[in-house]
């Protein structure tokens, strides 16, 4: 009874990280998209038009000032990069969760693999870059290999079960 309550509990967690996943994945994958065929201009201008009314009142507000300074960096090659990394990675993680939604049994291990790549990138990059916002990223992932694990392990032995009837 105890362990039914249990594996109903990490079949629920599953199901909720794959819908929290599909939904900021998607997000990402339509940020891309939106780099990709916005011009370089118009980035500029809607973030000058976001941060005015901050530099109007404070001149020397960091996150503003920062803001500014940045887009003045952000020529089209790195507007591209930035475009097809988001497309890609949320593109690849999208469609696993799709799969894994969908129950395609291989899905199960090749998501543990590219998600543990993505944690292995993120944590190294959050240790570079000193963002506490990649380790956070990067716990989420660590849980949802978890999670694709524990699924994984369920679903095989509903396989097995099944086959041995």
């Amino acid at each position: 009874m105890l362990r039914q309550s249990r594996d109903r509990l990490l079949h629920w967690l599953f199901e909720a990280s794959l819908a929290i996943k599909g939904v900021l994945t998607g997000a990402e994958a339509l940020a891309g998209l939106g780099l990709l065929l916005t011009p370089n201009p118009l980035i500029a201008r809607f973030v000058f038009w976001l941060t005015h009314f901050e530099i109007a009142e404070d001149p020397t507000d960091t996150m503003a000032s920062w803001t500014i300074r940045a887009v003045e960096q952000f020529p089209i090659g790195t507007q591209h990069f930035y475009a097809l990394y988001l497309l890609a990675h949320g593109g690849l993680k999208l469609t696993m969760v799709f799969l894994l939604w969908r129950k395609v049994i291989w899905a199960y291990p090749a998501s543990m693999a590219v998600l543990a790549g993505f944690v292995a990138y993120q944590t190294y990059e959050s240790f570079h870059a000193g963002s506490p916002f990649l380790l956070l990223l990067a716990l989420f992932d660590l849980v949802m290999i978890g999670l694709v694990w524990q699924e994984w392990r369920a679903l095989r032995g509903k396989a097995l079960r099944l086959s041995q009837a």
